[in-house]
């Protein structure tokens, strides 16, 4: 049989319709198996439903406008500066006007040394009171005989101090500049973590408005630990920079909150810095605007924390004059005279162990149990003297000199 022979142009129309034909089969094919194999869609999001993720501090540092920025503001105008005033009256020294003594020195020598000298000094405080309450360090306004408050907006008061506590180094004054004066935030000291930021606000040095960045080192660093024994405060410490003219500005969290006071106790603390906590402050601020003065019980003994090892070091020591039982407890090193522990038969290389049935195995323990008593009330000791163990009972009284 023979067949006919198409056209050329036939062909080709019919090779395209064939292509187009076996294109189409392959996509039928192909769709009704991709959707088998392909993972569903993913939903559409209502634009309502987003959240904004909350900002961390740390990473609002980073920014152009950080959050030590905004903690500033919010406490800034409530800083203050404190210039103080002290006039010192030398006594005439009985020789510079006795004339053979002049024969050799010379009528000057009696006129280069002045009778009086004023000495100047330099703080910081912070508002805790629209009326016009400051507070600060006791360090700073102690024995001065005039007190200048500067205000941030350039404006000078004079200050009376209200109250001072030595023991804890803490102070009010009071300025009379009307009712509607900045406050500073207090926040709380006790919710204060290790890691935490510490922004330290004031005048170091005479450079007025200064801010200093770090985190807090450590809490409840005693002021036995510090070197200043004539206290009794646990510290926050901080790695902020606190400096001369600090002392009695405010320690602030990340937030803009007071959680301590400054004080700069120590000259040779590089890079370490101290701050009173702010539940403390509260605490002594209330007593001092009332009374003007704080009443701390003591007891009248200097003590030392003592240890197995710390006792055994001292026994085995051919010069040591005293045997000290290799206990933990707290040694007593000395005992004042005319104080409640005299009075109640304490001595000198006695060992406490227990205050009212409770154990004491630190020197700043009991510290802390004395201030947290009543004057006037009676504690239970149990001490170790010798191999013997006694039962003592102390009242307590008030601490005149921070130094006994």
């Amino acid at each position: 049989m023979r067949f006919l022979k198409l056209p050329r142009s036939l062909r080709q129309l019919s090779n395209h319709v064939l292509a187009i034909a076996l294109g189409v089969l392959l996509t039928v094919c192909t769709l009704q198996v991709l959707p088998s194999q392909a993972e569903p869609a993913p939903p559409v999001i209502d634009p309502s439903q987003l959240t904004v993720q909350r900002q961390s501090p740390a990473s609002g540092a980073i920014g152009s406008s950080s959050f030590v920025t905004a903690a500033v503001n919010r406490v800034g105008t409530a800083v203050v500066r404190i210039d103080t005033e002290r006039t010192i009256t030398r006594r005439v020294d009985p020789f510079s006007e006795d004339p053979f003594f002049r024969r050799f020195f010379g009528d000057g020598f009696s006129q280069q040394m002045p009778p009086s000298e004023q000495l100047r000094g330099l703080g910081s405080g912070f508002i805790i009171d629209k009326s016009g309450l400051v507070m600060t360090n006791a360090h700073v306004v102690d024995k001065a005989d005039k007190v200048t408050v500067r205000l941030k907006d350039g404006r000078t008061f004079e200050g009376k101090v209200q109250g001072i506590d030595e023991v804890t180094d803490l102070a009010v004054v009071k300025i009379n500049a009307g009712n509607d004066l900045p406050v500073a935030p207090l926040g709380s000291s006790s919710n204060v973590q290790v890691g935490d930021w510490a922004i330290a606000v004031g005048n170091p040095l005479g450079f007025d408005n200064t801010v200093t960045l770090g985190i807090v080192s450590t809490l409840k660093r005693s002021s036995a630990q510090v070197g200043i024994s004539d206290k009794r405060l646990d510290f926050i410490q901080t790695d902020a920079a606190i400096n001369p003219g600090n002392s009695g500005g405010p320690l602030l969290n990340g937030q803009g909150e007071v959680i301590g006071i400054n004080t700069a106790i120590r000259p040779d603390a590089m890079g370490i810095g101290f701050a009173i906590p702010i539940d403390k402050a509260k605490a002594i601020a209330t007593q001092l605007q009332r009374d003007g003065k704080v009443a701390h019980p003591y007891l009248g003994v200097q003590m030392l924390t003592l240890t197995p090892d710390l006792a055994k070091q001292n026994n085995t020591d051919p010069n040591s004059p005293i045997q000290i039982p290799e206990i933990n407890g707290v040694f007593v090193m000395r005992v004042v005279p005319n104080s409640p522990a005299a009075s109640a038969g304490i001595r000198r290389g006695d060992v406490i162990l227990q205050v009212d049935g409770k154990a004491i195995t630190s020197a700043e323990q009991l510290q802390n149990v004395v201030e947290d008593s009543r004057l006037g009330q009676v504690l239970q000791l149990k001490v170790q003297r010798g191999n013997q163990t006694q039962q003592l009972s102390v009242r307590t009284a008030e601490l005149q000199n921070a130094s006994s």
